[in-house]
């Protein structure tokens, strides 16, 4: 048995089905395996040892593991895109053509696994191959789908996404969604396709030209098959890589999770209790980090819009709201927090509710489609999942960690006095949170994308008027408890809604 697992640290997955136009925004899921050898072609021909590993070797490998298709191994994942416009040139001027850019959203920590029969095997020399080439493999699909592979040494999960014409789990009676995907032929039916269709076509009457272009791709092993560029593949007119043909695969219903409107299900039994969400923003130019409080702000009124919708304004729950929340649940209401990526621009919105989101809450947040600001600003959004704040590692506000550093600036809620510092109003919060007395030290300016930032360049005000604001400043700290503590952890003046968050020091 041969099991190769993925992961992909940025969490996407870009890749264009064969004979899809890139404007039709559908991603391809699972990887082809078609794909998936084409990258460990390219791969060895990148990084690999050729003395150590020969082209013989390599062709060895490629011609075992097309022997049979995979199955695979779906986590759950999201479909998404965005779309920008992108300058083309026409005579001397110019135009710009909008472009859609569609993938596939997984959690980082999660892996999609590949698996062959047990009647593909491989001998030691091509295992080793087959490890040096996953362990280089940098990205698959487009560039930006950067990826971790490697083999296991042992599988005994379930596949969910299996190649077959039935539609219905036999056993189960579940329906399944059948996709197309292009997979190599094995290397006995190539060379018998190709003795077939070079006998069969008319060369006499090709031109010299067009006959060395069609010669060129029919080669004489299928690794050389693989190797063809797409480029050539059209130019002599094939509708699909000599050397391929198409499986149908037949994948769960819900492999994109998850689903839109009206499918927030109610949860039964004794399953973890949903306290965080998120929402993901699509759009051209995403919000600066340097705003997180005016979109925490409009997230909310999103979200509290969309549940007066469905409840009216006096169903509106107060995890929501956080108003006439009840004595003594101070900060059990919902923290907006914007998440920026690596370029400072916020990306997502993590919504945390300590008192808990119930089903009408979540379908409130289901329904949200698009956020705006009164400037003209418009940002898709999208609920891309919920559950218990352990499902969250993936963001750099969820812990656990001993050491938490400000992403936005801290402004203190209290009055500074002689005796009531900073400091103190930081160890105050802390202890009224339950969490213990950390060691404090002052930051005077952070680093986004290669520039520094200081408090001054973040917006620090609340849109609503007549609020009390001690501080309009703010300050960087750093925190380290004497133990490590489950973030999210957002302090200070504004905390739900993007000011005062911190985040884990370190972070993949």
């Amino acid at each position: 048995m041969i099991a190769i697992a993925f992961k992909f640290p940025a969490g996407r997955y870009h890749a264009t089905p064969w004979g899809r136009h890139v404007n039709e925004a559908d991603a391809e899921w699972p990887p082809a395996p078609w794909r998936i050898l084409r990258a460990l072609i390219a791969i060895w021909h990148r990084k690999a040892d050729h003395q150590l590993h020969p082209d013989s070797q390599l062709a060895s490998l490629i011609d075992k593991l097309s022997e049979a298709p995979p199955s695979f191994y779906l986590p759950k994942a999201t479909r998404a895109h965005t779309r920008h416009y992108m300058p083309v040139r026409q005579g001397k001027a110019d135009r710009a053509v909008l472009i859609f850019d569609a993938f596939v959203r997984i959690n980082a920590n999660d892996r999609l696994v590949a698996v062959w029969p047990d009647s593909v095997n491989l001998d030691d020399t091509e295992t080793t191959l087959l490890d040096d080439l996953l362990r280089d493999l940098g990205f698959m699909g487009r560039a930006e789908s950067w990826v971790e592979a490697y083999r296991l040494t042992a599988w005994n999960g379930l596949t969910n996404c299996v190649p077959s014409d039935l539609s219905v789990n036999a056993k189960t009676g579940e329906a399944y969604e059948p996709v197309s995907l292009i997979a190599p032929t094995p290397n006995v039916d190539y060379t018998a396709w190709r003795q077939q269709t070079i006998s069969n076509l008319d060369w006499r009457s090709m031109k010299p030209r067009w006959r060395k272009q069609l010669c060129d791709t029919l080669p004489e092993r299928l690794v050389d098959a693989l190797r063809l560029e797409t480029g050539d593949i059209r130019a002599v007119g094939w509708s699909r890589p000599p050397g391929a043909h198409f499986i149908t695969y037949q994948r769960p219903y819900n492999c994109f999770t998850p689903e839109r409107h009206g499918s927030i299900r109610k949860r039964r039994g004794t399953s973890a209790p949903v306290t965080t969400a998120r929402l993901v923003l699509a759009g051209k130019p995403l919000p600066r980090i340097e705003d997180a409080v005016r979109i925490g702000e409009i997230a909310r009124l999103a979200t509290i819009t969309q549940s007066a919708r469905l409840t009216g304004k006096a169903g509106v729950p107060w995890t929501l709201s956080g108003h006439n929340q009840p004595a003594g649940n101070r900060h059990g209401h919902a923290f907006y927090l914007p998440e920026a990526n690596d370029n400072g621009r916020i990306e997502h919105i993590l919504i945390h509710v300590p008192g808990g989101i119930d089903h009408e809450a979540l379908r409130a947040l289901d329904r949200i489609d698009r956020l705006w600001q009164d400037d003209g600003a418009e940002w898709q959004a999208l609920l891309e999942r919920y559950g218990s704040l352990e499902l969250f590692g993936d963001s750099r506000y969820v812990g656990p960690s001993r050491t938490w550093e400000s992403s936005t600036p801290y402004l203190h809620p209290w009055y500074r006095k002689k005796k009531f510092t900073i400091e103190d109003q930081l160890r105050r919060e802390c202890r009224e949170r339950g969490l213990p007395a950390p060691n404090l030290e002052l930051i005077r300016t952070i680093s986004i994308k290669g520039r520094t930032r200081r408090p001054v360049h973040f917006y620090r005000f609340r849109s609503k008027r007549g609020l009390s604001q001690p501080d309009t400043k703010g300050s960087f700290w750093k925190l380290t408890f004497p133990e490590p503590i489950y973030g999210p952890l957002a302090l200070g003046f504004g905390c739900h809604f993007g000011l005062g968050a911190f985040r884990k020091q370190r972070w993949p």
